[in-house]
């Protein structure tokens, strides 16, 4: 995922572009033209184009980008004024680097019409809420389990549990709303609370690639939305931890039944036997598999039918497009962009001159400004010919030997 350099790195990065002549790629209307920064970096960037652009409206929006050793860096700018051949630019707060792609964003042709359909089914439930999306994609952990048989799943699970755990309990947020603190963490999250020791402390990393865990951290920014100041938050996390051990509970684990973007319920294991191993992260990728396989068993069972919703095709307003994602804007307060989650994925429907290509994108950042919220989608799996029909449209060149690495998927 694209992330923001540090200040000294951007310093040092604007420094090269000019004392080393890196070029810097910029695409308009299927043209890619080259620039150079033709002075020091200082509050201006002042860029001189390979051929003349036009003339570019003051306060237009640059997308820009250029290789520093094999590191493909992108930025935005500000055009300020043209004077001769020159661009005279606002310097960018932020440059990026660890992108997704290696090709620059450039603006949809005007000959090209973009729809999208929410891949999937779309739900509104009455359970607790989160900001990202769990993939149902059950199937390949489901063959030791009869999804069919509830009642006969609940007991293999809990046999299951009770290999490595003394105690247990399932709890649906149907008919009762988290109440207990650390229901609240799990359904506010959507992670595991996570203590491998009362007698210890809270995880203070997250090991897995896509965050599973309530960290100390995560812990401690929960605390503080329930009025404890910060001073505090350490103390208060040394009690929690202390009245556990005091109960009698040794090893702990909260994990949360995630459906789509829905906290249903969750599964609670614990230790309270003296001498019994404590909670590893292996026993919580076995109830993380449980937790998945009760909501895929739910689901198909019909349990979340009756929330079900039409799920239409919608024209997102493209800002811009690359051969391998693009960038949607959507209105803030409505119903569909809160239900478009980092994880989810759509079906993207792009009609061109002389081809339509369908492929499927993943949303893979969300962000938003006082006007509009936004949704960075990467494509999956594009056919070879689709690949090179879209490069070719966008940039308005074929592909040559030096986008091999695009071609192969490394973007």
């Amino acid at each position: 995922m694209a992330t923001p350099v540090g200040r000294i790195e951007k310093e040092f990065l604007l420094k090269s572009l000019y004392d080393e002549k890196i070029p810097i790629m910029y695409v308009k209307d299927r043209t890619e033209y080259i620039f150079t920064l033709d002075c020091p970096a200082g509050v201006e960037l002042v860029f001189r184009p390979d051929r003349s652009l036009g003339k570019i409206k003051n306060h237009s929006k640059l997308a820009l980008l250029f290789n520093y050793r094999g590191q493909v860096v992108d930025f935005n700018v500000e055009v300020l004024a043209q004077k001769d051949e020159l661009i005279f630019c606002k310097t960018p707060d932020t440059l990026y680097k660890n992108l997704d792609r290696n090709f620059l964003r450039v603006d949809a042709p005007s000959d090209i019409k973009i729809l999208f359909t929410f891949r999937g089914d779309r739900y509104n439930l009455a359970f607790p809420k989160i900001m990202e999306y769990e993939n149902m994609a059950a199937e390949d952990i489901m063959r030791n389990f009869d999804h069919k048989n509830l009642i006969g799943l609940m007991k293999q699970i809990a046999g299951l549990l009770s290999n490595f755990a003394d105690g247990y309990k399932i709890i649906n947020f149907k008919d009762r709303k988290p109440e207990a603190m650390e229901e609240r963490v799990v359904s506010e999250t959507g992670k595991t609370l996570f203590i491998p020791s009362t007698v210890g402390f809270l995880p203070k990393i997250d090991p897995y690639p896509k965050k599973r865990i309530v960290t100390e951290e995560i812990f401690k920014r929960y605390l503080e939305t329930t009025g404890i100041g910060t001073t505090f938050l350490d103390d208060n996390i040394a009690r929690f931890l202390k009245h556990k051990f005091e109960d009698g509970i040794y090893s702990d684990a909260w994990v949360p039944i995630l459906f789509h973007e829905y906290v249903i319920g969750y599964i609670h294991i614990w230790i309270n036997k003296q001498g019994r191993l404590p909670f590893d992260f292996g026993v919580l990728d076995n109830v993380y598999q449980y937790a998945k396989v009760l909501a895929f068993a739910l689901k198909e069972n019909g349990y979340f039918d009756h929330g079900k919703i039409e799920n239409e095709p919608f024209a997102g307003k493209v800002l811009d497009i690359s051969a391998s994602g693009l960038l949607i804007a959507c209105p803030l307060g409505g119903s569909l962009l809160a239900t478009l989650l980092v994880d989810a994925e759509l079906t993207v429907i792009i009609e061109a001159p002389h081809r339509t290509i369908n492929v499927i994108a993943k949303i893979v950042r969300r962000f938003k400004d006082k006007s509009a919220g936004y949704l960075g989608c990467r494509f999956i799996n594009m056919e070879p010919e689709d690949t090179r029909f879209l490069f070719e449209h966008l940039y308005g060149r074929q592909i040559d030997d030096s986008d091999t690495a695009f071609l192969s998927g490394q973007v």
